[in-house]
This record gives C-alpha cells, structure tokens and sequence, in this order.
C-alpha cells in the first residue's frame, strides 16, 4: 500500500469546515455576537476559497443564508449543508485528510467528546452526514476506528508530528492502546515517521487535556509558534516554561534546532463565575494566501499579531476578535477544519 501523506495546514486548501452554532447547544446565551463572529470568519474563509458549513437543520441552514447574505460573504463560495450537531468544534469532529497515491482520502476518526466529557453522538456522525449529502464531491470517506481530534496533532508535512501526552495519552481516548501501539496507529494512517511528544504545557480552563493547537503550532518545516508565559505569578508559568524547554531540546531530522517564536500569553479572561478561560494566540488558523489571527482586546494582540505576520511574511494576516467563542473553551483553529486541494474537485453545488 501507498504510503499516505498528511498535507500541512499551509499546503494549497479547497475549504474549510465550519459547523455553525445553533440556539439548540450551549451557545443559545451569546448566539447573536458567536453568529456575527461566524459570518465574519464564513466571509473572510469565501475570500479565497470554499467556505463548508455544517447547518443543524433546514431552518437553521435558512437562517445561517441569510446571515451571510447580509454580510460580505461571496456566496459563489459558500456551501449549506444539513448535518445535526451537538457543538461546533469542527477542528475536532470534522475529517483529516490524507493523500494516498496522490488523492484524497478523508479519514473520520471517531470522536467522543474530549473523552466523554460531553455528548458527541451529532458530532461523530457529521463528516458522514456530509459525505452522504455530496459536500465532499468523490473524495472517498473512510472510518477509523480510533478517537482523534484534529486539534490534538500539529504536522508540519516532513514526517513529523507533534502533539502532547496528556491528550493523547488520556483515558478517556483510547484506553487499550499503550504509547507505542498509538504511535503505530498513527504512523499507519497519518504517514508520518516520527512523533514529538510534549510532556508539558497547559492551560488553565482547556477541557481537551491539552491540545496541541492551543500551545505550540508548526509554522512551516522549521519553526514553531508557542505560548509563553513571562509572569512567575501565574499559574501558567512553570508548566509553559518547562513545555518551552522541551521545545528547545526538540530536533529537526538533520539534527538542528527548531525556531521558537514565542506567543505572549493574554491577561486572564474569566466566565460569568469567575473562572479563567483558555485564550490564546496559537489557535490561528492558516488559509490560502492568509492567516487569521485570535485576539481577546488585550494589549498584547499587537504583539502577537506581528510576531505570526513575521512567521508567515508571504500570508496576509487578518485579525478576528474571539471573545465570543473563548466563553465555551475554545478559539479561532477549534472551530473549523481545512479540506486540503482536491478534495472538493468539481464537486456540484447543494440543492
């Protein structure tokens, strides 16, 4: 069989993924500022290519077309489809394309709700749902059976993969499999050679165990954007200070360091009970020809903007305020999932 290859996120895209919150989940609250957010991100995906969107239902699929009707979406690149859902995390539910024999396959892991952690029955289903629908045009779909979000693993399209034991490793995931059988799995269905595991590094109010998105993020081949934490006072500084030494001991295959670019981390941002929620910069999220930024209206979203704007000097980069989605854990790269070139093909327009 043909070794697969897992393209980078900066590799040419077709789309990206969305699944659009509904009043029906826990976003009901703040549904008005999460859709506004929604039409923004749908407008600055269709820009400059496919924006994929998962609706719940029929009324809500009429709902979401008007949305972006009314915004600056260019609908020729836009596509609605039903798919009921329970969250909008697509980064996590939605399929992880891999190239074998130089064609897509989309391989649908399964999905558990951050090991059960919350209802996922929708979610699971949606990448089939979708397929079933068309949306994917020829592109073969194939169940795996093994839990694995898209937010838990970074590759940077040389064979290697990055990504933390406490996600990967938790109980919650896969609790038959040791380290080295996952690492196997892995390697079988991803064609990557080698794994880079991070012992360390979280943040205070994730509910992934650790997502890999959330802290340290390939740039390219040789660079890789992390959170840091410069405050002793915080209760981030001694695991991101030690995940950044891991970074640092970290190897290229020719045995050279990695760039670091270090990501400031953004003052506390609490709930409505005050507990902290996980805002970051590292949840960027790479498109063709741009890359969109999360920030919080702190201080530091300057810094972090031109830090990632000198990482990727040949992508416009375009800021998004993530306030609204940071209130149910997650940022910018948790909601969406890119469908590398070719998946679409001539894939007809939904009826």
């Amino acid at each position: 069989m043909t070794r697969p290859y897992l393209p980078p996120e900066w590799a040419p895209q077709d789309a990206v993924m969305l699944t659009w919150p509904h009043y029906h989940g826990d976003w009901a609250a703040h549904i008005d500022q999460v859709d506004a957010l929604f039409a923004r991100l749908a407008c600055e995906i269709a820009q400059r290519e496919t924006a994929l969107i998962a609706c719940h239902d029929d009324d809500h699929r009429a709902h979401v077309a008007d949305l972006l009707m009314h915004s600056c979406a260019d609908l020729n690149r836009v596509e609605l489809y039903v798919a009921a859902s329970n969250d909008s995390w697509a980064r996590d539910h939605g399929p992880i394309t891999v190239q074998r024999s130089g064609r897509p396959v989309l391989l649908d892991f399964n999905f558990n709700g951050w090991g059960g952690k919350y209802p996922a029955e929708l979610d699971n289903r949606i990448t089939a749902r979708l397929a079933e629908a068309g949306a994917f045009g020829a592109t073969p779909r194939e169940p795996v059976d093994l839990v694995l979000e898209g937010g838990s693993i970074e590759v940077d399209g040389a064979g290697s993969l990055l990504t933390t034991v406490s996600c990967l490793l938790s109980p919650g995931r896969n609790p038959g499999l040791d380290r080295f059988e996952l690492e196997q799995r892995l390697r079988g269905h991803l064609g990557v050679e080698r794994i880079l595991w991070l012992e360390h590094g979280v943040l205070e109010g994730d509910d992934t165990d650790g997502h890999i998105d959330t802290l340290a993020r390939f740039c390219d081949e040789h660079t890789i954007a992390h959170v840091q934490c410069e405050d002793p006072a915080d209760h981030h500084y001694v695991p991101l200070q030690e995940m950044q030494r891991e970074l640092e001991a970290l190897r290229r295959p020719d045995g050279k360091p990695y760039t670091l670019i270090p990501l400031p981390l953004p003052a506390p941002i609490r709930d409505d009970e005050g507990r902290r929620l996980p805002a970051t910069y590292a949840n960027f999220l790479i498109l063709n020809q741009a890359v969109l930024v999360p920030v919080y209206g702190d201080p530091q979203d300057a810094l972090a903007c031109e830090r990632l704007a000198a990482a990727f000097p040949d992508r416009e980069l375009v800021a998004l305020d993530c306030r609204p989605l940071i209130r149910q854990y997650g940022s910018l790269h948790c909601v969406t999932m890119q469908l590398p070139r070719g998946v679409l093909g001539d894939v007809k327009e939904p009826v």
